[in-house]
């Protein structure tokens, strides 16, 4: 294994996007050899990380037509990781110079919107590390070997973008590529923070940097409604990034946004009364002669993206003045018993609350089409979200 990683390294030099010679050697390399001698182990790597051995995923890449300059070899977990772009693995990165080559736990550095895939902002991928880093400190306690920062003296976008994505990694020089025996050991003990990472995703109700899952399930129903061949099914509840809540997580965390709204307002002197079931807002309150609408709307996420219906901004629309926003942002999602359940979070309202174009993104039309005779067009929007950066306690909250 260690020849291999030396082979792959000393053509890193000749590095042009074009398949030369050298680059079809080293793609050989990457793509069949180093992928088939860790294949060879895959009892062992899938123990390490704790899955079956047809949940195992062992892939590399160095380009389709035009070469890259990082080429990259992972495992992974084939559910929390069905694509380089998406979830967490350990993977081999190759300088673009050829003097060293990193182990590093990595992970996608795009999200799938339920459209296309995006590229994730730098301080999202840095908050996604700095979640995940907590979880393994039992584990890398005494490692001096360890990197939290990569250097790849990469020249192109995609190549620089491997490094904000780093929570952990292992150094080999050159000069000095360790045994094949001390590769795969330290190439299990990734495997094992890799596991840690996984169990933690799996229980999270949301991790820092990711969209707020309704905003992803909301894109991802859209997509699927309008019959978007492309449109990826979501993955299931606990299976991590992009996962959507259960009808259960969503009934808890609303019961619990509600009341922590209920309690609230009646601090305040509000008479409070629950109409969600009949109503295109949450609560109608009363104080003398004032009347206020409320929307209320909970999430595991910080809270800057929420989703509105047309029928939710249409009714506060005509309410405005006297009606108000409340986020319930950051609950806490226990989910390790029977019935998930919802607690803490962080409460803020908006009132009056004056919904503005600018701050409305349309994620899905209905289109009147000239079947039947009725003309064509665009009859409205389906579903709005507001999107943008929070604002002062006049302004309506950000979300998307």
């Amino acid at each position: 294994m260690d020849d291999l990683l030396g082979k792959v390294l000393d053509l890193q030099g000749a590095w042009t996007a074009s398949n030369t010679d050298e680059m079809r050697r080293r793609g050989i390399y990457i793509r069949q050899d180093l992928p088939a001698l860790l294949r060879e182990r895959s009892s062992e790597l899938a123990d390490a990380l704790g899955v079956t051995l047809d949940e195992l995923g062992v892939e590399g890449r160095d380009g389709t037509g035009l070469k890259t300059e990082i080429p990259w070899v992972r495992v992974f977990g084939r559910e929390q990781s069905p694509s380089a772009t998406t979830g967490w693995y350990v993977v081999y990165l190759f300088s673009a110079a050829g003097d060293r080559v990193y182990l590093s736990l990595n992970q996608g550095t795009t999200v799938w919107n339920g459209g296309e895939f995006k590229a994730r902002k730098v301080e999202d991928l840095r908050a996604r590390v700095g979640w995940a880093r907590p979880f393994l400190a039992r584990q890398v306690a005494g490692r001096t070997d360890l990197h939290e920062d990569i250097r790849l003296d990469a020249r192109t976008p995609l190549g620089r973008g491997y490094g904000p994505g780093n929570v952990v990694a292992i150094e080999y020089s050159r000069e000095a590529l360790p045994s094949q025996h001390i590769l795969i050991t330290d190439l299990l003990y990734m495997l094992g923070l890799l596991q840690t990472v996984y169990e933690a995703e799996r229980l999270a109700p949301h991790i820092p940097g990711d969209p707020a899952p309704e905003v992803l399930e909301a894109e991802q129903s859209a997509a699927l409604v309008a019959g978007r061949r492309h449109c990826r099914a979501a993955r299931p509840a606990r299976s991590g990034q992009g996962f959507r809540l259960t009808p259960q997580e969503r009934r808890a965390i609303e019961r619990h946004s509600v009341a922590m709204a209920t309690a609230y307002f009646e601090a305040q002197g509000w008479s409070v009364k629950d109409v969600g079931d009949r109503e295109a807002f949450d609560l109608l309150l009363k104080r003398g002669e004032e009347r206020l609408h409320v929307e209320v709307k909970g999430t595991t996420s910080a809270g800057r993206d929420v989703i509105l219906t047309r029928a939710e901004v249409e009714k506060q629309r005509r309410y405005y003045p006297a009606n108000a926003l409340v986020v319930v942002h950051s609950i806490a999602l226990d989910r390790t018993g029977t019935e998930p359940v919802a607690s803490g979070g962080v409460l803020h309202c908006t009132s009056p609350w004056e919904i503005r174009d600018e701050d409305l993104t349309v994620i899905s039309y209905a289109y009147r089409t000239a079947v039947g005779g009725e003309g064509h067009g665009v009859q409205n929007a389906l579903d709005v979200l507001a999107s943008g950066s929070r604002q002062e306690e006049q302004n309506p909250i950000t979300a998307m």
